[in-house]
């Protein structure tokens, strides 16, 4: 595909002709048309199968349920392109790892089993059976079971990471680091700690009762386009959409359907945002403080004035503990301390905290602006705080929202995907298949990658992903998994993580979402959950591109299969019919029972939420108020030295995740090219620079490690003085692996430390 260099500031709404125009090329670009829109009008409904994309939830009620970037995840993975064993005899490991990420997965899918072999740099095919043969004796050759470490992607089906979980835990590992733990790992680990659920508390239905969405950390338009279907349809009801994001982003402005001809065809679009506040990086918490102490003042005035106040004192009082410790904690916090944090005017926090107050139903949503710092997790218990003081839990259009990222990363989850296991979970496990779980916490990526590092790894598995190119630190982060003894990747096209092998390295080429996959029982179906606890069915319908392609399910049974045996799982009868894997689902894990039952009978249903319901699963049996302090530093352990600027990384319009499916970012007026550096224009002048100048990016740390990227385009944007932003997997270098999250463990990659220097040609 081609594309021409230039930047130039878009002028229009988000989504409209221009979404329908990228739909139609991607399109005809994987040369694929008439069965990709046939995949388009099967995607996200009844009998067909669930994006590959993101985890929005589905409403079954659109002619079209898809967004621009789910048909471009469909185009991307549905393509008549194929990496034949020709390609990797003629391209050597060395020489695709010098191309960018955009032309590796534009080759196409993978299409038979793949060995690395050291001596000449190339893959070379190789059998199934030898494939699973060697995985086998390197496993059994392990001195002990954490010597392993077992990656999933979000992308993964509730089915094959049950397998996977089992699998690991039958060869007594609980190392299962995953993509969650570099997304919305504080999500879960603070939902849990306030209200007991690490879930979302609303449904999809709620945003049509709600008054007020308040929005944190979160491009909508990019990340999660069908959202704004949401907020449109509460727009024209009256809700009042109020954004706090550091970037100015398009999709939180303005919208125009691109499934309606009207829209397309005219300048109309509907205005998504009521007010946008862009708070500092890292600095949502104040903002939340900054609310919660202007309402506490109207609930004392009003206490005085009519014996009233504003927040919900029966809730408060009976299903809530430590309000007295939270409110003295916010007492105690100064209006100073809070402006410098956000970054917002006193005004501004007014204004918001009126329009919170005056909401009889208000949701918060966030995403990973809000999950990638160092105080994460407090941060999002400040936003239940502000919640449980006006009851927003437990009622129709009310409620807490973390939106998810890959399509069923929070399905993994829920599936035992999970380096901390419950007692419960394990317990379960140990009565259903009488076998002692191993009860040692694992590992999660950070720890797994030093684990690696200290040449403690001999085996990585990856079920989907890219690790090389998501994890902090890049060139650690390779040399970790370099380190490895065997390294297996079960994956649809070529990544990055393939051109770092391990001292031996397979690829296996799994089928994808939109793929038929024909088992001894007959065509199968898979199944995912959404950001809203929804369960899916998803089947796919295209034809695989090659025989030699297999599921992942197929996939991860036979390694099983090879490694231990049948002696307490048949695993080759679950991959011949996933029936009799979601009968074993159904039996340990809560809200599964009838689980093929109810695919069969109703398709989509809902798992439930006890926070939802009132049932807090805390110790106290109550909500938790969490009386954290505001941090005083983003980075306390740097102490005084001098932060210049904080980068945050972001994707662009034409990418998902790791995946670039194309170098254009229009919302943000980027085209053809990845490398540029969004900064505000008065710092560009400050800084003694031009807009257009290519600079170097440093990251100030304090461990005598030089993380620096090079030549990046100065773009001015409309983002507060002192942040920047730039792309990721480009910018992942600057990402120390010893930053991360308090509690979460989640790499800092919204709140990096640098500095800049004009770039030294």
């Amino acid at each position: 595909m081609k594309f021409k260099s230039k930047i130039k500031p878009y002028p229009l709404a988000s989504g409209g002709w221009d979404s329908l125009k990228s739909t139609v090329r991607f399109i005809f670009d994987s040369k694929k048309v008439l069965n990709n829109i046939r995949n388009l009008m099967r995607m996200n409904k009844p009998h067909g199968f669930n994006c590959p994309g993101c985890a929005w939830g589905n409403d079954n009620k659109s002619t079209f349920n898809f967004c621009e970037n789910g048909a471009k995840a469909v185009a991307w993975e549905s393509t008549r392109r194929a990496v034949t064993p020709d390609f990797f005899i003629k391209n050597s490991v060395n020489f695709l790892y010098q191309q960018s990420d955009y032309f590796l997965e534009y080759q196409g899918r993978i299409i038979h089993p793949m060995r690395y072999n050291i001596k000449t740099d190339h893959y070379e095919p190789i059998t199934w059976d030898n494939a699973f043969k060697i995985i086998s004796q390197h496993i059994k050759a392990m001195d002990y079971p954490d010597q392993m470490e077992l990656y999933t992607s979000g992308r993964a089906s509730n089915e094959v990471s049950w397998l996977y979980q089992m699998f690991g835990r039958l060869v007594g590992t609980n190392n299962f680091p995953d993509c969650s733990n570099m997304c919305h790992e504080a999500s879960s680990i603070a939902l849990k700690r306030s209200i007991g659920v690490g879930k979302s508390t609303i449904c999809l239905d709620d945003f049509k009762h709600a008054d007020a969405i308040f929005i944190f950390g979160q491009n909508v338009g990019t990340n999660h386009p069908r959202m704004l279907h949401s907020l449109r349809k509460a727009i024209n009801r009256g809700a009042k959409i109020i954004t706090f994001n550091t970037l100015r982003e398009r999709g939180l402005e303005y919208f125009s359907n691109p499934q309606k001809l009207l829209e397309i065809i005219t300048p109309m679009s509907t205005t998504i945002s009521f007010t946008y506040y862009q708070p500092k990086l890292g600095g949502d918490m104040a903002a939340l403080r900054g609310i919660v102490k202007v309402l506490l003042e109207i609930h004392r005035s009003k206490l005085i004035s009519d014996g009233k106040g504003i927040f919900n004192q029966e809730f408060i009082e009976n299903y809530t503990q430590g309000i007295k410790s939270y409110l003295k904690v916010v007492d105690n916090t100064s209006w100073d301390h809070i402006l410098y944090q956000s970054g917002l005017s006193k005004k501004q926090i007014i204004d918001a905290a009126i329009i919170y107050q005056k909401a009889k139903r208000v949701i918060i949503t966030w995403a990973m602006g809000i999950t990638q710092h160092k105080h994460s997790i407090d941060t999002i218990r400040e936003i239940v705080n502000l919640q449980l003081l006006f009851g927003h839990i437990g009622k129709k259009g009310a409620g807490v929202c973390p939106v998810r990222g890959h399509s069923n990363v929070q399905g993994n989850r829920t599936m035992g995907i999970n380096e901390k296991p419950t007692k419960a979970f394990l317990d379960a496990l140990s009565s259903y298949f009488n076998f002692n779980p191993p009860r040692k916490y694992g590992h999660n990526t950070i720890q797994a990658l030093n684990a690696m590092l200290n040449n403690q790894v001999k085996v990585f598995i990856s079920l989907g992903g890219n690790l090389a190119a998501a994890a902090p630190d890049s060139p650690r982060a390779e040399k970790g998994l370099r380190n490895c003894d065997l390294t297996v990747y079960i994956s649809t096209k070529l990544n990055r993580s393939h051109l770092v092998p391990g001292k031996e390295c397979i690829i296996l080429p799994t089928l994808g979402r939109t793929e038929r996959d024909l088992q001894a029982t007959g065509n199968q179906y898979i199944t995912v959950e959404d950001t809203f606890s929804m369960i899916h069915p998803s089947k796919g319908i295209s034809i695989p591109l090659s025989d030699t392609q297999r599921s992942e399910i197929s996939i991860i049974s036979n390694i099983a299969h090879y490694t231990i045996g049948n002696d307490q799982i048949n695993w080759l009868a679950l991959a011949d019919n996933y029936n009799l894997i979601r009968d074993q689902i159904a039996a340990i894990v809560p809200g599964f029972t009838d689980f093929n039952k109810k695919c069969n009978t109703s398709n989509s249903f809902y798992l439930g939420n006890q926070a939802a319901e009132l049932n807090f699963n805390t110790s106290s049996g109550k909500a938790e108020f969490s009386s954290a302090t505001l941090p005083k530093s983003l980075f306390p352990q740097l102490g005084n030295k001098v932060i210049p600027f904080v980068l945050q990384t972001i994707r662009s319009h034409d990418q998902y995740n790791t995946t670039i499916y194309g170098l254009d970012d229009r919302y943000r007026g980027i085209y053809g090219q990845r490398n540029v550096l969004f900064i505000n224009k008065k710092d560009i002048h400050s800084l003694g620079f031009s807009e257009g100048q290519l600079v170097d990016i440093e990251t100030v740390w304090n461990d005598g490690i030089t993380r620096s990227v090079k030549a990046f385009k100065l773009v001015p944007y409309n983002i507060p003085r002192g942040n920047i932003a730039a792309y990721y997997p480009e910018t992942n270098p600057l990402v120390p692996l010893s930053s991360y999250g308090d509690d979460s463990g989640t790499p800092t990659s919204k709140s990096i430390p640098v500095k800049l220097s004009l770039t030294n040609y």
